[in-house]
C-alpha cells in the first residue's frame, strides 16, 4: 500500500496498462515530452517510446478518428482530451463512430477505446477548462461513463477501463489531482470491485445522498455536519454514470425513504434528473418526501471569481437535506 496523489495514481495505472499489454498506446496533445498539462503521463514516453505515447496535433476530431482506426486493427488506444471543454470537436467521432461501431458491425468490431477527460471546475480556470459535459455521454448508448473520486479508484478503474472491450469515457476531477490517498498498486483486477458498481462510502439511516467525482468529498463533509443536527446521511459514490448501479442506490433509498442527488453540472436534463426519475420509478412507495437535486446553475460556467457560487457547497447540500427532511415547511420549491 502506497500513499500518493490521484494524479500519480493515474500515472501508475497508465504505466501498468502499457507494461501489461503491448497493444495499449496513449495519444493526446502534449502528453509525451511534456507529460500532459497536468503531468498525468509524465515519464511514460521516455519509458515506453514515442510510438506508444504519442504527441498528437491539436485536433481532437483527428485524435478520436485515429483511435477508431487503431481499435479496428486490434489496439487499445487511450486518448487524453486536454480539458473537458475541448471534447466537443471530437463529439461527432465519439457519438457516431466510437459508440456505434460494435452495433453497426453486429459485434464483429470492438472499440476498446478509453477517453480520459480532466473534468469539472474548482481550479480557477476559464469556462472551457471547467465544464461538466457528462450528461451528453450518459445519453449516448454504446458508451460506458466512469467518474472517479479517489486515488485508489483512479488507479483501479483506469486499468479496468483500458482492459474493457467497450469504449469508456473516463472523467477525472481535476481539482482532486493533488489530493492524496492510499493506493494498492498490486490490486488484481479480477479481485477488484467492478468499475460499474456504486459504493456506499458512509452509512446512514435518514437520507440517501447520491453523488460522484469531486462532490463525494463535499457530500461526506455534509454528512458530518448533519450528524451534529441529529440527521444521519448515507453517502453513495456512483463511480459509474453509465450504467448506473441502481441496485445499490435503490437499496439505500428503500432504507432511508429520502434522497438528495448532487453534482456540479447544470440542473436541466442532468444526470441527477435521470437518477431521480429512475429512483422514483423503482422506489415510489418507499419515499417519504419528494427527491431533491442540488446542482450547478443553468448558465455557462462562470468566471473563476464566481465559481464557488456555482459549484454546490456544504450549505447548499445541507439545505437540500433539510428540504427532504421537511425542515423548511415551504409551500414552493427552492431551486438549487
Amino acid at each position: 500500500m502506497s500513499t500518493m496523489t490521484m494524479g500519480k495514481a493515474l500515472n501508475e495505472g497508465l504505466r501498468r496498462a502499457l507494461a501489461d499489454d503491448p497493444k495499449v498506446l496513449l495519444m493526446g496533445e502534449d502528453i509525451g515530452k511534456l507529460g500532459g498539462v497536468f503531468r498525468i503521463t509524465d515519464g511514460l514516453q521516455n519509458e515506453f517510446g514515442a510510438d506508444r505515447v504519442v504527441d498528437t496535433p491539436l485536433a481532437e476530431s483527428g485524435i478520436m478518428g485515429t483511435a477508431v482506426g487503431l481499435a479496428f486493427r486490434g489496439f487499445r488506444p487511450v486518448v487524453e482530451i486536454q480539458f473537458d471543454g475541448f471534447v466537443y470537436p471530437a463529439f461527432d467521432q465519439i457519438v457516431c463512430q466510437v459508440a456505434k461501431q460494435h452495433y453497426r458491425t453486429r459485434g464483429n468490431v470492438k472499440m476498446p477505446i478509453t477517453i480520459r477527460i480532466p473534468w469539472a471546475g474548482g481550479v480557477g480556470a476559464a469556462e472551457f477548462h471547467s465544464e461538466s459535459p457528462e450528461a451528453y455521454f450518459v445519453h449516448t448508448s454504446g458508451l460506458r461513463v466512469i467518474a472517479v473520486s479517489n486515488p485508489q479508484d483512479a488507479y483501479t478503474c483506469l486499468r479496468q477501463a483500458i482492459a474493457c472491450d467497450d469504449p469508456v469515457v473516463f472523467f477525472e476531477p481535476k481539482r482532486l489531482y493533488h489530493t492524496k490517498g492510499d493506493v494498492d498498486l498490486e490490486t488484481d483486477l479480477a479481485d477488484a470491485a467492478p468499475m460499474g458498481l456504486a459504493r456506499v462510502v458512509r452509512e446512514g439511516r435518514d437520507v440517501t445522498l447520491v453523488t460522484y467525482g469531486a462532490m463525494v468529498r463535499t457530500a461526506l463533509d455534509a454528512a458530518v455536519a448533519a450528524e451534529d443536527e441529529g440527521v444521519s446521511i448515507e453517502v453513495i459514490d456512483l463511480r459509474s454514470l453509465s450504467p448506473v448501479d441502481y441496485r445499490t442506490v435503490s437499496a439505500s433509498v428503500r432504507k432511508t425513504g429520502r434522497v438528495v442527488v448532487t453534482h456540479e453540472a447544470a440542473r436541466e436534463a442532468g444526470v441527477g434528473a435521470e437518477i431521480i426519475t429512475s429512483i422514483t420509478e423503482q422506489c415510489f412507495h418507499y419515499l417519504e418526501s419528494a427527491p431533491v437535486r442540488v446542482t450547478g446553475h443553468d448558465i455557462p460556467y462562470p468566471p473563476a471569481k464566481l465559481e464557488n457560487l456555482h459549484i454546490p457547497d456544504l450549505d447548499r447540500i445541507l439545505d437540500g437535506v433539510d428540504r427532504v427532511m421537511d425542515h423548511h415547511h415551504t409551500a414552493t420549491e427552492v431551486r438549487s
